[in-house]
């Protein structure tokens, strides 16, 4: 039995859980998440609990247990608590700032780069003095909130001799030593 699929998923205060027809939706203060689950796997919820069962032990089912669990739990806990990411520009002149949904980014390119954000995201962006740009994003759904943030470091990866780029904060670059001087 899958270590995490057997787990009941606790419904905190102010969450409810619904299922109907294979589509699983969570309802909380911070919105309201959807997910589709196959109709192999049962999902149950009983006093406060959400359970996740499988019909046999095939390696296919096996896996779906596991996987569904963990998106139902990361979809309770996104609309009770919410998902935060913060991402720090690393770099001469690298710059953020923030207007609504759209977020405009100067990093090191002959142009400003620009990235409207889907509606789900909350983007807020500081850039103080003496201290590096940050990029604060905040969502109930953590798979996008996840594949926001990788498209926003693809832009300017951080490099391995300087360091410079967008990173998460928090996060270590390995640093790889330059040309060596020659004798």
């Amino acid at each position: 039995m899958s270590r995490i699929g057997k787990m009941p998923i606790a419904i905190p205060s102010g969450v409810s859980v619904s299922v109907a027809d294979n589509v699983i939706t969570v309802k909380g203060p911070k919105g309201e998440l959807k997910q589709n689950v196959n109709p192999s796997i049962k999902v149950s919820v009983d006093n406060g609990h959400v359970v996740v069962e499988r019909p046999n032990d095939d390696k296919e089912m096996r896996s779906m247990h596991g996987l569904y669990r963990a998106l139902l739990n990361n979809m309770v806990h996104g609309v009770s608590e919410g998902y935060k990411v913060q991402l720090e520009l690393v770099g001469v002149g690298f710059r953020a700032t923030s207007q609504n949904q759209v977020l405009e980014m100067a990093l090191g390119f002959s142009h400003p780069v620009v990235m409207q954000l889907p509606k789900e995201i909350k983007v807020e962006a500081v850039t103080d003095r003496k201290s590096n740009p940050l990029i604060t994003l905040e969502s109930a759904d953590k798979q996008l909130l996840g594949q926001v943030c990788a498209k926003i470091r693809s832009l300017r990866a951080p490099e391995p001799y300087k360091g410079k780029g967008i990173r998460f904060v928090g996060e270590t670059i390995r640093r790889k030593a330059g040309k060596s001087a020659k004798v």
